[in-house]
């Protein structure tokens, strides 16, 4: 059996996200899964970003990431999806992208993967979980086959969030248990991607 296509894509503005969606690569691939990490595209005013110095430097330092493209979700067998949250919604970048996707939806070619999602906010329960609920919404349409971490591991009893990784930004960076919690999730969905397609095989 072929091993299991994952891509992870993901938009950060200051690095909350490209730090989880890091660990989440790291997860996947300790579990057996070729990875593909893919940013989606600044959108926001050069301006905007000019007024955040963090902001800024985290464009520069991600600059090497490749963006995501249509031919990176038909690769896969499981994307996982992260967003930090706006006002309990995605992102408009990452929307933007997956707004694009229609052709790729009428086709079929969205169907049958496996989805997940993590998130990030300024505050404790800024919108975490109704920003995960919401990129659910995108998934249920295209006939995904949604994989959330729940409370399948010791680590989510101390994350607290069954609907995917999650994280206070206010808090810094993320640690130790929001990271671990990234990486379970990334072999949960691994481990369901594999056994799908060894059932269709």
């Amino acid at each position: 059996m072929e091993p299991v296509n994952v891509a992870v894509v993901y938009y950060s503005a200051t690095g909350n996200l490209h730090a989880l969606a890091e660990a989440i690569v790291e997860g996947a691939e300790k579990a057996g899964a070729h990875v593909r990490l893919r940013k989606v595209a600044e959108t926001a005013a050069p301006e905007a970003v000019d007024a955040n110095p963090a902001w800024a430097r985290h464009i520069e330092d991600t600059a090497g990431i490749a963006e995501a493209g249509h031919d990176d979700l038909e690769w896969a067998d499981a994307v996982l999806f992260g967003s930090p949250t706006r006002f309990g919604n995605p992102a408009s970048q990452l929307r933007r992208f997956m707004e694009t996707t229609g052709p790729l939806w009428f086709q079929g070619r969205l169907a049958d993967k496996v989805y997940s999602a993590f998130t990030a906010s300024n505050t404790a329960h800024g919108g975490q979980e109704s920003t995960l609920l919401a990129l659910g919404n995108t998934f249920y349409h295209w006939g995904g086959i949604i994989v959330p971490p729940g409370y399948t591991d010791p680590i989510q009893f101390k994350s607290g969030n069954p609907y995917g990784t999650s994280h206070v930004a206010g808090d810094g960076a993320p640690g130790d248990v929001a990271l671990d919690a990234a990486r379970h999730q990334a072999r949960r969905v691994v481990e369901t991607a594999a056994a799908l397609k060894t059932g269709r095989a």
